[in-house]
């Protein structure tokens, strides 16, 4: 299962980078991920914290301007595990579409469909307005 979200921000990816990036500033406006700690470089492994749940996924992808990427699981790999992607795109007009997606797979994925759909999709949508409106007020 996969979810997919995108929005297009009036600013370059090295400003939406930026504040994407600024993690300790995450509790003043990040409405979905409220704290992520950590070393944030491939291979090594943060702390995120989202209502009602934290958890410690490691890097995958961390290009500077471009993209980030976890992987965290539910107690077990195989089990719930969960692929988070932030990619920044170059409009080539000084805008950036932002997206953000998420792969879930294992055993218990079906059982959290609906849920997922239900709770995760709109937290997206909301940190992508929010991420918006925070990056185009500081430009």
């Amino acid at each position: 299962m996969k979810i997919h979200t995108s929005i297009k921000i009036n600013a370059t990816p090295q400003q939406v980078w930026q504040v994407l990036t600024d993690f300790a500033a995450y509790p003043t406006w990040n409405p979905f991920v409220q704290s992520l700690t950590g070393n944030v470089k491939e291979g090594e492994r943060i702390t995120v914290k989202l209502p009602g749940m934290t958890f410690k996924p490691v890097i995958l992808v961390f290009k500077e301007h471009e993209q980030l990427t976890w992987l965290g699981h539910l107690l077990f790999k195989g089990l719930f595990d969960g692929e988070h992607t932030f990619k920044l795109e170059d409009n080539g007009d000084g805008t950036t579409t932002f997206h953000q997606s998420e792969k879930f797979k294992g055993l218990l994925v079906g059982f959290f469909k609906r849920k997922l759909q239900k709770d995760t999709l709109p937290g997206f949508e909301d940190l992508n307005q929010k991420l918006k409106e925070r990056v185009e007020n500081q430009t």
